[in-house]
């Protein structure tokens, strides 16, 4: 019998001046590259690696097949161990899931390894990228997305919240995008992501071969900014061959988004974007997933957002796990997950059922660390950074 797959595959290619282009590419085609710990824990190790080792110019995160770059975590394993936290007798205790702390302690450490790399990282962000797909690529210095690129934050609809740095990067978009997007969890192609700065460059998926072939042929250096100067030359010179993309459903409604979320609290805004009147399917479709999806989610989503506006990313991450651990721990992301993706009833039951029925002891419990400022698991963060992005 053959032996599985590894979860992600590494390569190097040899390119100009001796130097090499490490190559990660995640290898979970049948679950669309979903990220599982067993996957973040190799790409931390790989480009921990890579970043130390001088003859690495350039990395490369790709994904195997044509559907995904990555749809999101893997929930399976989440799932299970929610459960198990749920009917033991340490349930009020979110450090007592090891799983989920070790889960969203190592993606957030791998997001923000990407995000303070030093190294240029060209993520091709091909299909469908979503959730933790979107922490892999929001924080690589050269991000390319292709015509049949999809990019979401869907998590309201399970229970969760934008993570994976989401509370820092989407409070960085125009205008109120970042919370729109967060509470309708919508989809966006290609052009609309660059418009919401969570992509650099549009290619078509058929230039990519030619993209790594030019890039093998580059003058890389050992310093690094020139090396980043190479490599947006290079994806300007490509993209400039095609005819800009038409302006997406996003930056259409730009105006009227910005409306939508712009005075009042959270209760307000949900009402203005839940009555909108029009019949546009994209403003619709948004609608009605803030309609069905988790209150909770709803107000988590909003209240990170506020609280992070002037924090640093590694205070993002700190924040966040904190967060996760606490979803992980009440009642709206077991059953979200087991609406949407286990029994697949699509009738999730949240806890409250109404934002309005939110209570101050329930919004508390997302923001209780359970630990010191000293004794974080992310404490370290920040002390050696590299690179952020504007």
């Amino acid at each position: 019998m053959n032996a599985p797959s590894p979860a992600v595959l590494f390569d190097t290619l040899p390119a100009g001046n001796g130097k090499s282009l490490g190559v990660a590419t995640l290898n979970a085609e049948h679950t669309l590259n979903a990220l599982s710990l067993d996957m973040v824990d190799l790409l931390s190790q790989q480009l921990a690696a890579w970043r130390a080792d001088p003859a690495i110019a350039v990395v490369i995160l790709q994904a195997a097949g044509d559907k995904a770059f990555c749809a999101g975590g893997d929930l399976q394993n989440l799932y299970r161990s929610m459960l198990e936290h749920h009917a033991s007798d340490r349930k009020g205790d979110p450090l007592s899931n090891a799983y989920a702390l070790r889960f969203f302690e190592h993606e957030y450490r791998l997001d923000y390894l990407i995000h303070t790399f030093g190294k240029p990282v060209l993520c091709w962000g091909h299909g469908i990228v979503m959730g933790g797909g979107i922490g892999l690529m929001a924080g690589a210095s050269h991000r390319v997305v292709t015509e049949k690129s999809r990019l979401a934050m869907p998590e309201i609809a399970i229970g969760l919240y934008p993570d994976v740095g989401g509370s820092w990067f989407l409070n960085r978009m125009p205008g109120k995008l970042g919370l729109f997007l967060a509470l309708t969890g919508a989809s966006i192609n290609a052009a609309d992501a660059r418009f919401a700065k969570l992509a650099d460059f549009q290619l078509e998926h058929a230039d990519k071969a030619a993209v790594l072939r030019e890039m093998q042929a580059l003058p890389w250096s050992g310093k690094e900014q020139d090396n980043h100067i190479l490599l947006s030359r290079l994806l300007q010179q490509a993209e400039q061959q095609h005819t800009a993309a038409p302006a997406g459903p996003l930056r259409q409604h730009f105006d009227l988004i910005n409306q939508l979320c712009t005075g009042g609290g959270l209760e307000d805004i949900v009402q203005r974007i839940s009555r909108l009147p029009s019949d546009d399917a994209w403003l619709q479709k948004a609608a009605a997933a803030l309609k069905k999806g988790s209150p909770s989610s709803a107000f988590l989503a909003y209240a990170l957002q506020q609280r992070s506006k002037h924090l640093s990313l590694a205070e993002v991450f700190r924040l966040e796990l904190t967060a996760s651990l606490a979803c992980a721990a009440g009642p709206d992301f077991a059953e979200g997950i087991r609406a949407l993706i286990v029994d697949k009833d699509m009738q999730p039951h949240w806890n409250p059922p109404r934002l309005q029925d939110m209570t101050e002891e329930m919004a508390q419990q997302f923001f209780n660390s359970p630990w010191d400022q000293a004794s974080h698991p992310l404490t370290d963060l920040g002390r050696h950074d590299k690179r952020l992005a504007a």
